[in-house]
């Protein structure tokens, strides 16, 4: 075991390491490995600091502002239309300005904004009420993000475990994850770029390669406190990467053998964007507890804990809390984001228009040998490279499109699951064409570079 800023780590090595290789004990300093960047890329050039006047410095924003939105489009103040292939980071799923979400946030401004949750919200206990029918689900806590959410869930985990007479609980989280920025999520992500300066991180989290049931069950040999697995359906932020068929099953026995709760951070991959309204009803199981944000609100800034069974009964009163969580104009939004998944359909179109993509773009790239592999599901697709790629965020809003590069080489779309068969198409054209412009000026570059 390696402890990496209050993480203990099974193996320090890349995700396709086997289990035989995950069991293996590191030495030395645990800073002293190559660690993947699961932080995304949003641009190759940082504004000067005296452009960002007043605010700190924790963005390197493109040099664009963006003044209205409809659809998958936007208009910058300048007014040049831009397509929009990462919807706001998988959060516009429904477009932007959409009129349903739109008409319900303006009605419940112009009623109530905001109470405290020391009362009853009628729209948040409606939308925990339709959350949790479609997730097979009991009960469910709001919050405003995804960090807040998952954050809910290892205090849940936590909690449940000193209830069993379990005082240094740990949790099992997976290499490359991503969870969130706050202390413990942060200490939950997998990845040391986006921990660094922060320690000392928080203890309590059993570290394994994703995709690997057999380090799983390592750890489950070695580690007699762990009480949970927090998991991502598909990793984004670390690559897109899509586990093998039957892993969210696998971890589904395996915490039922060992009586842990199964957390799923669907974040990312909820609320339509695979195909499915939840990532983890394509193996047809249900997690202990599951978190939500990103699409859930369309852009107004909502989270959810949800739970079912023993672990929807953990938390009481004083146990937790947020002052904005659930508030009524959230979930409003939010309530409106369901009725829209539904009446559209939006899951299914977002597999069929992610399947088009996906095939056009191996079509496209099918020649090039730098392109290392075309992978997701739904509108949750990666295209993995042979080398790192972040210039081709400048060079894609140039061609009028907005992505994102995030493992440091791999180009990531999550265009919003309204488009249509047009606005695929000049997805397509306009990535293979600048992916295609990329890796042969890089070819070209390094056949003329005289040798030493």
């Amino acid at each position: 075991m390696v402890a990496v800023g209050g993480a203990d780590i099974i193996a320090t090595m890349p995700q396709t390491v086997n289990s035989q290789r995950a069991a293996r004990t590191t030495t030395g300093s645990p800073f002293s490995f190559s660690a993947p960047s699961g932080v995304s890329v949003f641009m190759t050039q940082q504004l000067p600091g005296h452009l960002a006047g007043p605010l700190m410095a924790t963005y390197s924003r493109l040099p664009v502002s963006f003044e209205r939105g409809d659809g998958a489009w936007l208009w910058s103040v300048d007014g040049r239309r831009y397509l929009d292939a990462l919807s706001g980071i998988a959060v516009c799923g429904l477009g932007h300005a959409h009129p349903g979400v739109r008409e319900a946030i303006c009605e419940q401004a112009s009623q109530l904004v905001h109470v405290s949750n020391l009362y009853r919200i009628p729209a948040q206990e409606a939308l925990g009420d339709r959350l949790c029918d479609a997730a097979g689900m009991e009960r469910v806590f709001f919050a405003n993000s995804g960090a807040e959410a998952n954050e809910a869930a290892i205090k849940l985990a936590r909690l449940r475990a000193h209830g069993r007479g379990i005082q240094r609980p740990e949790i099992l989280v997976m290499e490359n994850s991503f969870h969130g920025r706050t202390l413990a999520t942060l200490t939950a992500t997998g990845n040391r770029k986006a921990q660094a300066g922060f320690e000392p991180l928080v203890s309590g989290f059993v570290r394994v390669p994703y995709d690997d049931l057999g380090a799983v069950e390592i750890a489950a040999g070695n580690r007699t406190n762990i009480v949970a697995v927090l998991v991502e359906p598909i990793q984004g932020e670390g690559g897109v990467v899509v586990p093998s068929a039957g892993y969210l099953a696998g971890l589904r026995e395996l915490c039922d053998r060992h009586g842990w709760l199964l957390m799923l951070d669907e974040v990312q991959a909820g609320m339509g964007r695979t195909g499915k309204l939840f990532a983890y009803q394509h193996e047809g199981i249900r997690p202990d507890v599951m978190t939500l944000a990103k699409g859930l609100g369309n852009g107004v800034p909502i989270g959810a804990c949800l739970a079912r069974g023993e672990a929807a009964d953990v938390l009481g009163p004083g146990s937790h809390g947020s002052t904005f969580g659930g508030n009524p104009i959230a979930c409003r939004a939010a309530l409106a984001v369901l009725d829209a998944l539904a009446a559209d359909d939006l899951p299914a179109h977002a597999a069929a228009m992610g399947e088009r993509i996906r095939t056009g773009l191996r079509d496209a790239l099918a020649d090039l040998s730098g392109v290392v592999t075309i992978r997701g599901r739904g509108l949750m697709i990666g295209i993995e490279l042979d080398r790192p790629c972040a210039d081709l965020v400048a060079t894609a809003l140039s061609a009028g499109l907005l992505i994102n590069v995030t493992a440091q080489r791999v180009v990531r779309l999550l265009p919003p699951l309204i488009i249509d068969n047009a606005q695929a198409a000049q997805i397509v054209d306009t990535v293979a064409h600048i992916i295609r412009d990329f890796l042969c000026v890089d070819a070209t570059d390094a056949a003329i570079t005289p040798e030493a």
